[in-house]
């Protein structure tokens, strides 16, 4: 099943509701996970966070700089991805901040308001 992997939004929006399989931001859904980068807000073929790997990120480890960093919204629970991806960000000296995604949403939404240089890949939740 694949889940409209190709849409954009030019911009980072606050998530103003999750879960049902997607996301809503700016007046719009998105159905399936999201990547919200810092040039804007994009569909992510990721289901699971037990699937994970480095190739999930790398958009996201190109896209992003240090100081910055990546909130890790996992689903319904928390779950940590494997060695390999940790290490993939420690070696790009980005941070990996990982979570529910339900956590994930609402600490986006904070740290969006204040204007920090950060990422967040969010695995939709029903």
């Amino acid at each position: 099943m694949e889940l409209n992997p190709t849409a954009t939004y030019p911009y980072q929006a606050p998530i103003d509701a999750y879960g049902n399989g997607g996301f809503r931001f700016a007046e719009m859904s998105h159905k399936g996970s999201l990547l919200c980068l810092p040039d804007g807000m994009h569909g992510w073929r990721v289901l699971e966070g037990e699937v994970l790997d480095v190739g999930h990120f790398a958009r996201v480890l190109a896209s992003l700089r240090p100081p910055g960093f990546l909130l890790l919204g996992t689903g319904g629970t928390q779950v940590f991805p494997s060695p390999e991806v940790r290490a993939a960000f420690a070696s790009a000296g980005l941070g990996l901040e990982i979570m529910s995604t339900g956590s994930a949403c609402r600490t986006y939404n904070v740290l969006l308001a204040e204007h920090r240089t950060f990422a967040a890949a969010l695995i939709a939740t029903d």
